[in-house]
């Protein structure tokens, strides 16, 4: 059996143990607490009534869940968009024969480190019945804490993020990201990577009610596609099978959508991709056409990258160049900026899907280690608004990405 767990604030330490059934779905609410309690590290706000349970954030916090009621089952239907679904078409959704029953989240894709995240805002109280795994769905104490304004993560996932000794994570690429503490380990529902309450929207720029889970119970869900298509026609939104998921990690054929947040929204906007085989991908050629261009700089030569990101790749090259640097830069070494595919291993986008990174001197600079390359060319780089891979927490000393948009004059 799997048991989620939450989080203390300073050393992320095991808290307290789910002693629910290991399988199957629940209709009917789980028993009420024992007496066990979290073992949280935060310190109590100072108007925080005697005896209250400290928040940790209580700018992002919520009134608790209460206790668990109703269905556990993840959704057999994922639908996602750029646009907030409007609620009449939500309706209609539900009063399709064989829908059971629809739960509306936020959905957003935040850079972090060369991964894209798939970051919701929910309403823990309902959105713990559509997760993955029914043990952390009756796990009071994480969505506890998702209500008090942290954040939900399967451990899977969290191993190689910027997680600093404290517990908090910055949803972003750039020093400024908002930073949420991780509350709890949990499984999530499909595409989602981790969950928020629905406060954080406007913290993370987020568009409200752009996803839906569908739930259809006993009745096949290929069928409700095209119903579902043609409810939402004249949106953006796109329908998943979570079957097709599961066996492919994204379902095939299906047009994908990543809403890119932070800094670096501009440079990639609405991101719309088919997925091939062999871990490739292929973008909206309207968005390639609009987003994506080739383009001589100092050093390497003709470059292929995001129209934004070349300015100042060139401006950082040329100042390589003015600092008698450039022999430190091996254009033979030079592995590309714009590449359409996912990290790896997983359906996980990168920064080069959206042409935004560059990776440079390949040998010698291999994820995991220190690098060889000068850091004399890092910090130039970093002055020009790139992040480098080789301050990661697994390191990628290769690999610069844009960070935030400068203007050079």
């Amino acid at each position: 059996m799997r048991l989620g767990r939450a989080l203390g604030a300073a050393t992320l330490a095991l808290a307290i143990a789910a002693t629910s059934a290991c399988s199957g779905s629940s209709e009917a609410g789980d028993p009420a607490p024992d007496g066990t309690t979290s073992a949280a590290a935060a310190t109590p706000s100072p108007d925080a009534e005697p005896g209250a349970e400290p928040t940790l954030d209580p700018a992002h916090a919520v009134d608790p869940p209460g206790r668990r009621t109703g269905l556990i089952a993840p959704a057999d239907i994922v639908v996602n968009g750029a646009s907030t679904i409007p609620q009449e078409k939500v309706a209609e959704i539900e009063r399709l024969r064989g829908v059971e029953d629809v739960e509306r989240i936020s959905l957003v894709q935040i850079p972090v480190e060369n991964r894209s995240l798939s970051i919701a805002a929910v309403d823990p109280a309902t959105y713990r019945n559509w997760i993955t795994d029914t043990d952390d769905a009756k796990f009071d104490d994480a969505w506890e804490r998702v209500a008090a304004g942290e954040l939900a993560i399967p451990e899977k996932t969290v191993r190689r993020l910027p997680v600093d000794d404290n517990g908090f994570l910055p949803l972003g690429s750039t020093s400024d990201a908002p930073q949420a503490h991780v509350g709890a380990y949990t499984e999530q529902s499909w595409l989602v990577d981790a969950v928020v309450n629905d406060t954080w929207v406007s913290t993370l720029d987020m568009t409200e009610g752009n996803a839906l889970l569908i739930r259809t119970g006993g009745v096949a869900p290929e069928p409700l596609r095209k119903p579902i298509q043609q409810i939402l026609a004249g949106t953006d939104a796109t329908v998943s099978m979570t079957d097709a998921v599961a066996r492919n990690g994204l379902d095939p054929g299906v047009v994908q959508t990543a809403v890119v947040v932070g800094t670096i929204a501009d440079a990639v906007g609405t991101y719309r991709y088919s997925v091939l085989s062999g871990g490739r991908i292929a973008p909206d050629p309207a968005w390639v056409r609009e987003h994506i261009v080739t383009a001589p700089v100092p050093i390497l030569g003709n470059v292929t990258c995001n129209k934004l990101l070349i300015p100042q790749l060139r401006a950082a090259l040329e100042d390589v160049v003015a600092q008698g640097l450039a022999d430190k830069i091996h254009p033979d070494d030079y592995a590309g900026c714009y590449n359409p595919r996912f990290i790896a291993g997983s359906t996980t986008l990168s920064n080069h899907a959206f042409g935004l990174a560059v990776d440079l001197n390949v040998a010698g600079n291999e994820r995991g280690t220190v690098g060889e390359i000068d850091r004399g060319v890092v910090a130039i780089f970093e002055h020009w608004g790139f992040t480098w891979g080789g301050d990661w927490a697994y390191t990628d000393p290769m690999h610069f990405e844009m960070n935030q948009l400068v203007q050079p004059r």
